[in-house]
């Protein structure tokens, strides 16, 4: 992935993209986050509380690359899960862009396993993930729901040291999906990539198949 420093504002293509989840159904309430790193290492991300079917520009906080908020972002509260984002842009400083949603299949396909890893069914969609194989055998790694952001990343952060994941993409169980890429088309691809997969999940199951 290519890191494009060329992008100086996101806040539009986020407001967007966010209205776009919302109407899906995948950003309900004040649900979910998004956020775009810049050239400089600081990311913009979604401030805490918004609805992201209304979002305006001033509905973002700027983040420094060592996780503070800018002083120009103090009035707002930034997402609770900004140290999550922080994190991911500091494990692939080639992202871009950090998204999070909580759709309804990501919470039940979480559930499908007692373990720490999901196995995604040899679908062609696994192709935009980046997984080029014949019958791909890839997993997606389930991670705990703390009550406290920071636990959750501290365990990202120690299994991610161990052992990368095949795609760029994790669950929080019974919380919701979290994909990161190098450009905002692309982590908004990944979004309604593994969307499709987890419904065919939830699909299959209700079949018995």
């Amino acid at each position: 992935m290519e890191f494009n420093s060329n992008i100086t504002d996101p806040r539009s293509s986020l407001i967007a993209t966010a209205r776009y989840f919302y109407q899906k159904g995948w950003m309900v309430g004040t649900a979910g986050n998004l956020s775009a790193r810049l050239a400089d290492g600081s990311f913009w991300i979604t401030a805490s509380g918004k609805s992201k079917g209304e979002l305006l520009l001033n509905d973002f906080v700027c983040i420094t690359s060592d996780g503070k908020v800018k002083p120009s972002s103090l009035q707002i509260k930034p997402s609770a899960e900004t140290v999550i984002h922080q994190l991911i842009y500091n494990l692939f400083p080639q992202s871009q862009a950090c998204y999070h949603i909580h759709s309804i299949e990501s919470n039940l396909v979480s559930r499908f396993v007692e373990g720490d890893t999901l196995p995604l069914p040899p679908l062609e969609m696994l192709k935009g993930l980046g997984i080029w194989q014949e019958n791909p055998s890839c997993v997606i790694p389930i991670f705990t729901n703390h009550f406290q952001v920071s636990q959750i990343a501290v365990d990202i952060e120690k299994r991610f040291a161990l052992a990368a994941p095949q795609i760029s993409a994790l669950l929080i169980r019974d919380h919701g999906l979290t994909v990161w890429a190098g450009s905002l088309e692309t982590a908004r691809n990944y979004i309604e990539l593994l969307d499709y997969i987890f419904r065919y999940m939830v699909a299959a199951a209700r079949l018995g198949m």
